[in-house]
């Protein structure tokens, strides 16, 4: 089994090559409190048993500007593919995303919608905003992954863009923020279910999703992950360390992650850790 992390960061100690320019003005807590570059991500990756990883852009480090994360995929095309980000809202948008994906070796782009924090300013009126009708033309096109990040309650407005681009693929970061509130019933599940019923829409199964289950009363986490499982499919979910911005080894966090996941079936747990992800970035397996 080949294990792919769909989630993980790395900032620069050189700020005069790569300066600080945090979306909202605030530098993210764990960029201050745990930093690592890209060489130490690939150590980290390394000892936990990890062959290729998502370098998701650190926006609340660096804004929009994406040399550092574009640069660390030069150097290890083999290990890394990369998520760009970009102002959904710009007149620039698809330009400033052609550079990245077609001239810098992106493979995917990330949007913020809501996170739970007032220090990150969300675009426009939401992920349905008119102006961004160019950028998901732009992404269904060419087929480019659309990292998500958001609660289930934004799941209304996604279902509204993924009416008008029933072909964007699409990654819910921390798995959408699922509402499991209400019991063993977790009737609010069906705010992120309604998504299943566009077969682009995956899931990324990380600690910050998992803790946030697990925090509210009387939740069963891997029944929840076992009915989100159900409502999208095993070939809809993947794995995301979120590391370093979670606390703890790569390599800790993905057994954790892995023991939430102990109840599927081998083929597709397999699928939930490597198969899914290499898929949906055509990212080829890695021999090493």
């Amino acid at each position: 089994m080949q294990y792919f992390d769909t989630h993980t960061h790395a900032m620069s100690s050189d700020t005069d090559t790569y300066p600080l320019r945090p979306l909202g003005g605030t530098q993210s807590e764990w960029s201050q409190t745990r930093p690592i570059d890209v060489s130490g991500l690939i150590r980290h990756l390394d000892e936990a048993g990890v062959e290729r990883a998502a370098l998701v852009h650190a926006s609340t480090v660096y804004g929009f500007d994406n040399r550092y994360a574009a640069d660390a995929l030069a150097k290890h095309p083999d290990r890394l593919v990369g998520v760009c980000a970009v102002d959904f809202l710009s007149d620039s948008a698809v330009p400033d995303l052609k550079h990245w994906i077609e001239e810098r070796g992106f493979s995917g782009v990330r949007i913020r919608v809501s996170d739970g924090t007032t220090k990150v300013p969300t675009p426009g009126s939401g992920i349905s905003d008119e102006r961004m009708g160019a950028v998901w033309e732009y992404v269904e096109s060419r087929g480019v992954p659309v990292c998500v990040q958001m609660h289930s309650k934004d799941a209304d407005q996604l279902a509204h863009v993924l009416d008008t681009h029933p072909t964007l693929t699409v990654l819910l970061d921390h798995a959408g923020r699922p509402n499991a509130t209400g019991g063993p019933a977790y009737p609010k599940l069906d705010e992120l279910g309604q998504l299943a019923r566009f077969p682009g829409v995956h899931l990324k199964i990380t600690p910050p999703a998992l803790r946030r289950l697990g925090s509210e009363p009387g939740v069963d986490v891997p029944e929840v992950l076992r009915r989100l499982a159900d409502a999208f499919g095993s070939d809809r979910l993947m794995w995301g360390s979120n590391f370093p911005a979670s606390e703890g080894t790569l390599k800790d966090l993905r057994e954790w992650i892995e023991g939430h996941l102990s109840w599927m079936a081998p083929d597709d747990l397999a699928n939930v850790l490597g198969g899914n992800a290499a898929r949906v970035y055509n990212a080829s397996a890695v021999t090493r």
